[in-house]
């Protein structure tokens, strides 16, 4: 689709969703995945000032209807065309075909009436444009509003720091329903003029296809998005050297060195990192293309924001040591949906948004992620960030991927892992794996419980759930206090 064809059809879709009653400040719930029809959905929405919330079709019945009851939309639509679970889902609600066959098989639910929009403002730094919904894994669901100034400060920077140009294609398989998949990969690339090759789901062997024969330059995606590319590489020897990519990225979850070195030998291009929130719309950091880092830090803060280092007093740490890492720019939120208290509790009365996760920065500047705050384990008296356990872990050749968790046991916590095996290695000792540990890591850091999962469970952003992984680590040693054995 051209961009004179994609303007065309969003003003189009925007006049038949007003005439179907949406008016500014309605939110409304794009249920589905990656698709054309997707981004002509997302951008006639924009047109009414109403508030677009894409969620992911692969999230439970459950999950769907609360954010429903907590978004009260206007009007959902369904990316059936694409998307079983999205036809699902639609099927539940009662949904029917909208009559406008270009965009495919899309459905509409019926017009909640007794709704109430949302205020409407001229200026684009008040305005929302977007409501994400972050992939807690308990809890009620929180929706991030997110600006018209804060979503196109970041999709200028992702599109001037990766020099999107009309040239380029960008393989976009990162989910729209995540901040980066609609920010870094659609708007980044609309404002640089490139074309997107959407994918609904991520495989690696469509990936790998995709990457060397479809003349793609620009690929993002998580870390563990790399990992299955370097697995089918391991079952489907090919050449990569004649690729087209000039530029790879990653980011949403933590590099390890290992992955960082396997892909760059993979494809002869250097990794590039980067760090963001969903309530920063989402970059933070990002490393500079032209300039190769042989250590997995997540780069640099962008330009025109500012960040600060803080101690559980919230002041400065000398540079070099570990502190939360605060946020204020333009691409800070405006706030959680219905949730003030919450609100106040992530941004000062000054502006700054607390990141929760807790970071250094190097003499030059360059941000590294230690770990996330509320993740921190104390054992004996000692501080063990679960990213630094996981390097360590992931840095042993059997290993896909791994998380480490805390776990509460007579008024201390101890460290259980869970770790993915490359499939050819399945049966690793766990008494050698643990000796390669404990000549690495000191011995308050290591594992009590070691468990191998044939695969970790993630959202569908490729983001492991650590809280899932909790609650397993929690069972596990029930069940043990349990046993007549102990």
């Amino acid at each position: 689709m051209s961009y004179g064809e994609l303007t065309a059809f969003s003003e189009k879709l925007a006049d038949e969703l007003s005439q179907r009653g949406v008016r500014g400040g309605d939110r409304i719930l794009i249920v589905g995945e990656n698709c054309v029809s997707a981004c002509i959905i997302v951008m006639a929405i924009s047109r009414l000032d109403a508030w677009s919330s894409f969620v992911n079709a692969r999230l439970s019945p459950r999950e769907i209807d609360s954010i429903i009851e907590h978004a009260t939309p206007r009007l959902t639509l369904y990316t059936c065309h694409v998307s079983e679970n999205a036809k699902a889902h639609s099927a539940r609600h009662q949904a029917a075909p909208l009559p406008m066959p270009a965009l495919g098989d899309i459905h509409i639910g019926v017009c909640n009436q007794s709704t109430v929009p949302e205020t409407v403002y001229e200026g684009a730094e008040q305005q929302v444009a977007a409501m994400v919904y972050t992939s807690g894994t308990s809890g009620s669901p929180k929706g991030v509003m997110l600006t018209h100034a804060g979503l196109l400060f970041a999709a200028r920077q992702a599109c001037t720091s990766r020099c999107m140009n009309p040239g380029d294609l960008l393989y976009g398989v990162l989910p729209m329903a995540h901040v980066v998949g609609l920010v870094t990969q659609f708007l980044g690339a609309m404002l640089g003029g490139a074309a997107v090759l959407l994918e609904a789901r991520f495989s690696a062997s469509q990936a790998l296809h995709i990457l060397l024969n479809e003349k793609v330059s620009l690929f993002v995606g998580v870390p563990a998005m790399y990992a299955r590319l370097l697995e089918q590489v391991q079952k489907e020897p090919l050449s990569t050297r004649q690729h087209a990519l000039r530029c790879i990225g990653t980011s949403g979850a933590p590099l390890t060195s290992k992955l960082k070195k396997e892909v760059e030998n993979l494809f002869g291009l250097p990794l590039n990192n980067g760090y963001g929130l969903t309530e920063t719309s989402p970059t933070v950091a990002q490393t500079h293309i032209d300039q190769v880092r042989h250590d997995c830090s997540v780069g640099f803060p962008i330009p025109g924001i500012e960040i600060s280092i803080v101690d559980a007093d919230s002041k400065p740490v000398p540079q070099g040591e570990v502190g939360t890492l605060r946020i204020r720019g333009p691409n800070v939120m405006k706030g959680y949906y219905r949730n003030p208290e919450l609100t106040r509790e992530a941004i000062s009365p000054e502006g700054w948004f607390n990141s929760g996760d807790m970071v250094r920065q190097d003499p030059d500047g360059a941000l590294h992620i230690v770990g996330r705050s509320k993740e921190l384990i104390i054992r004996s008296g000692f501080n063990v960030y679960p990213l630094e356990v996981e390097q360590v872990i992931n840095s042993h050749s059997c290993v896909v991927q791994s998380a480490v968790v805390g776990r509460t046991v007579e008024h201390n916590e101890e460290v259980v892992a869970f770790i993915e095996l490359n499939r050819p290695a399945q049966a690793t000792d766990e008494a050698d794996f643990r000796e390669y540990l404990r000549e690495r890591l000191s011995p308050y850091k290591l594992p009590a419980e070691i468990r191998f999962l044939e695969a970790l469970p993630t959202a569908p952003t490729g983001k492991i759930l650590k809280n899932a992984l909790k609650q397993l680590a929690a069972q596990s040693f029930d069940h043990a206090q349990a046993s007549p054995t102990n």
